[in-house]
This record gives C-alpha cells, sequence and structure tokens, in this order.
C-alpha cells in the first residue's frame, strides 16, 4: 500500500481537526499486562511500600549520535545545554517558530556524542525529520515501542522503582548504600552481576530509580527484583496503574503538536498520516490553532533559557511577558461523575462511558472547560486517583480562572459523536469541577517540585 503523508491526508479530508477527530489510530497503548493484582492496590503501593513499572515497551527511543548532536538538540530545544553534561537527563522541549508546543520527551545524554530521545513519537518524530534534512553531521537510530516496532524486542529494557522502601530493596539488590545523585541525573549500579544504568526519578514524586541495561540482560535484572521485592512490600504495576501516575506529579502526556501552519508544511510532507493518533473530547473549534498550547501554558517555563539561539526564541520571549494560561488540577464532582456512571442503567441515551482509572479515549484528549458558560481552557488527561479517592484532570485555564477552589465545569462527551472507534454513541453532559494546584499531592508540590532542576 503507497505511503500517505500527513499532508496528503489533511487535503483528503478537508481540515486537520475532521482527520485526527475522525481517526482510527488507537488512542493509546501500553503493551504490558494491564494489572498484575488490581490498579486500585498498584497505585497506593508507590505511596505505600514500593512499585515497580515496566517501561520497556510504550516509549520511542531515538538515538542520535555524532559531532552535530549537541548542537541539533540545542537548535529545536527551549532548554539550556551549558551544563548537559554526560550522565545527565532532562526533559527537553521543542516548540513551532510560534513558541506554540511541539512536545516533550526525556533527553538522556549518553557520552559525549551519544544522546537518546525517550518519549512518544512526537519529539523523535520532530527531531528525526530535522536531522534528515538540515544538514547536520549526525546519525539516527530509532527503536520505536513494541506495538509500532516491525518485530523483534527493544534495544533496553527500563524498570522504575518507586515508593518510600524503593531505595531499601535497591540497596538489598546491590549490597551497596544507593549512590548520592541528584534529580534527573544518573549513576551505575550492579545487580544480578550486570552493569546497569540508573537515573534518578520519580513519576508520582516518590523516590525512585529508572534503571535500564540491554534487553538480553533484562530478564535476570527483572528476576532479582521481584525475587528481593517481598520484603519491602513490592507491588508488580500494569497498564492501568502506570498510566495514571502522571495524574500526580502533574505532567500531561500528549498535546496537540503545533504543526499544522503554512511553514510546517515540509514536516507534514515528510510525516506519515497516521503518525499522530487521534482527536477526542468536547473541544470542537473547527480551527486546529485553538487546540494549541504553548509552554508555559503547562508550566514549562521553567526549562526556557534564552541562552542560546533556537526555533521559537522570539515568540516565547513575546509570551513570556504577558502569559495567557497556566496548568491546574480540576477536581471532579463526585455525584456528577456518579451520575455519568449511572447514566449507563437509565432509560436513553446515556452519557460518554468514563473508563477507570484512566479515561482517556483519544490519543489527544481536549475538553472544554467552562466558568459561567464561558470557556477559560482545556482539560488534557483525566482520571482517578486511588489514595486521595479523586476523580482529576490536568487541565490548562486563563490565568483568571486558576485561583484554588474557583468553580468550573468540564463539558464530557463529543458533540456530534465522532466516528473514533472508542466512541460509542453518547450524549454531552457537564461535570463539575473545583480548581486545585498542580501538582494535586501535597508530597509532590512540597518535595518532588523542589528537588526538580532548572
Amino acid at each position: 500500500m503507497e505511503r500517505e503523508s500527513l499532508e496528503t491526508a489533511i487535503q483528503r479530508v478537508g481540515t486537520p481537526v475532521d482527520l485526527l477527530r475522525n481517526s482510527a489510530v488507537r488512542p493509546h497503548t501500553f503493551p504490558v499486562a494491564p494489572e498484575f493484582t488490581n490498579w486500585r492496590t498498584e497505585q497506593k503501593a508507590w505511596r505505600r511500600s514500593c512499585v515497580l513499572f515496566d517501561q520497556s515497551h510504550h516509549m520511542t527511543d531515538l538515538y542520535i549520535s555524532g559531532k552535530d548532536a549537541l548542537r541539533l538538540l540545542s537548535d529545536f530545544g527551549v532548554n539550556s545545554f551549558a551544563s548537559f553534561t554526560p550522565g545527565k537527563a532532562k526533559q527537553y522541549v521543542a516548540v513551532n517558530p510560534d513558541g506554540q508546543l511541539i512536545g516533550d520527551a526525556i533527553l538522556f545524554r549518553l557520552d559525549d556524542e551519544l544522546f537518546d530521545v525517550v518519549g512518544h513519537p512526537t519529539v523523535p518524530n520532530w527531531l528525526q525529520y530535522r536531522a534528515e534534512t538540515g544538514g547536520y553531521d549526525v546519525s539516527i537510530e530509532r527503536d520505536d515501542n513494541s506495538y509500532d516496532r516491525p518485530s523483534g524486542p527493544p534495544s533496553v529494557y527500563r524498570y522504575e522503582l518507586q515508593g518510600p522502601a524503593a531505595y531499601q530493596l535497591i540497596e538489598k539488590l546491590t549490597g551497596e548504600p544507593v549512590p548520592d545523585v541528584r534529580f534527573f541525573n544518573m549513576t551505575e549500579l550492579t545487580i544480578a552481576g550486570h552493569r546497569v544504568r540508573a537515573l534518578r526519578h520519580g513519576m508520582a514524586g516518590q523516590p525512585g530509580l529508572e534503571l535500564f541495561g540491554p534487553w538480553a540482560e533484562g530478564q535476570d535484572v527483572l528476576a532479582a527484583i521481584l525475587a528481593a521485592g517481598p520484603e519491602f512490600g513490592l507491588v508488580r504495576a500494569g497498564a492501568k496503574a502506570y498510566s495514571t501516575a502522571n495524574l500526580e506529579s502533574g505532567w500531561i502526556p500528549t498535546v496537540v503538536p503545533a504543526i499544522f501552519g503554512p511553514r510546517m508544511r515540509g514536516y507534514r510532507d515528510w510525516l506519515d498520516a497516521n503518525a499522530l493518533g487521534s482527536l477526542g473530547g468536547s473541544m470542537d473549534s473547527p480551527d486546529i490553532s485553538e487546540y494549541y498550547v504553548t509552554p508555559y501554558d503547562l508550566g514549562y517555563g521553567r526549562h526556557i533559557k534564552f541562552d542560546h539561539d533556537f526555533l521559537g526564541r522570539q515568540a516565547l520571549e513575546r509570551i513570556a511577558a504577558q502569559p495567557r494560561r497556566t496548568k491546574v488540577t480540576l477536581v471532579w464532582n463526585p455525584d456528577d461523575v456518579a451520575a455519568v456512571t449511572r447514566s449507563l442503567y437509565e432509560p436513553g441515551v446515556p452519557a460518554k462511558y468514563i473508563e477507570m482509572p484512566k479515561a482517556r479515549y483519544a490519543f489527544f484528549q481536549v475538553d472544554k472547560v467552562l466558568r459561567a458558560g464561558e470557556q477559560v481552557g482545556m482539560s488534557l488527561d483525566a482520571g482517578y486517583i486511588a489514595t486521595e479517592q479523586d476523580f482529576v484532570s490536568l487541565a490548562t485555564v486563563d490565568i483568571g480562572a486558576a485561583e484554588p477552589g474557583t468553580e468550573v465545569s468540564v463539558v464530557w462527551g463529543e458533540k456530534p459523536n465522532t466516528a473514533k472507534p472508542a466512541v460509542e454513541t453518547h450524549r454531552q453532559v457537564e461535570i463539575r469541577a473545583t480548581v486545585a494546584p498542580a501538582p494535586y499531592v501535597r508530597e509532590v508540590r512540597d518535595s518532588y517540585r523542589a528537588a526538580r532542576p532548572l
């Protein structure tokens, strides 16, 4: 079958919004077991004992090497690279020429001229395009997630140990104290006789390390973790629990990438039509730019450093002087959430089903946030936090509506219903919500965020 580019698909359908809203591409797939026990117990483990996440399969790795590798990353990243030495990682943020967000990913500097960009395919796609078309002296090696990989296993395993007992478990595995390593810095351990690289990380705000190494050694490392784990209350978490960890730390995993303007035509010609995924939710503007966000809208202002030239710098300097929106948590009204579930058992057309624990039926989930009937923002990721017994969403709202305690509503469901496979016949409803800080969990705000480097 002949390849269709994203631009060709848009021309065929008519608009980017029409293409994405009716896309049959899956919302997102975590190719690991949904649950090992149950997602409620697995969620609670990272706050009470220790949890094991298997991150080997759902992310794309883009390895960039060569003498121009750092220059490529610097040219298209808002981050500073002044002290970015081997053994460090950072949340890499890329924008378009107008300062609107393309996406973010985790960037590892593995060696002087070797980098690994890890995350959803959005940023790897963008950097690969720039590497191939920009005249950079670099080599690219790509390892797609296990759903999209043509064949074979991943090149590396990634396991995350997180929770109050995580360091005790790691010390049991290595026979040594955990090295004193700063947040988003790397160290090396020996587990099951293998050299293991470890990133100081903490997806839900708890102490932890992300362990990674060659795939062939992964089963030995995993077996050692599982054998030592019971003493420390280790709970293995599946895809359902893993997908909700971001709700506590306040990270929004996907936003509509700002790639549809005239200046981005070349990229859309290069990009495959199915590379982006589907768009869902109550946000119904026909103008794709209405779905865009800036880094400031998502709390990424701390990552932006005007110490180098990069694509979008001048636009971000203007936006920084007067940001429009900011990131918040919305705590959904439990009676309204229960009413949505109850509608499944009542006569007539029910409300859109709310999946538990993560209520996402499109890759880009964008729901309108209203205040007194006027739209003041967008809800971008929603789900249930068992430890708080709250259903919440992460949103970006106008600064004037961002004060904690502000009453708003989230419009849930699509009108009209689109053709995405995950969308059943339903009616749209409003769900009351209260603005709260992001991150929502106090211990995450007080410790995890304070530890993050600028």
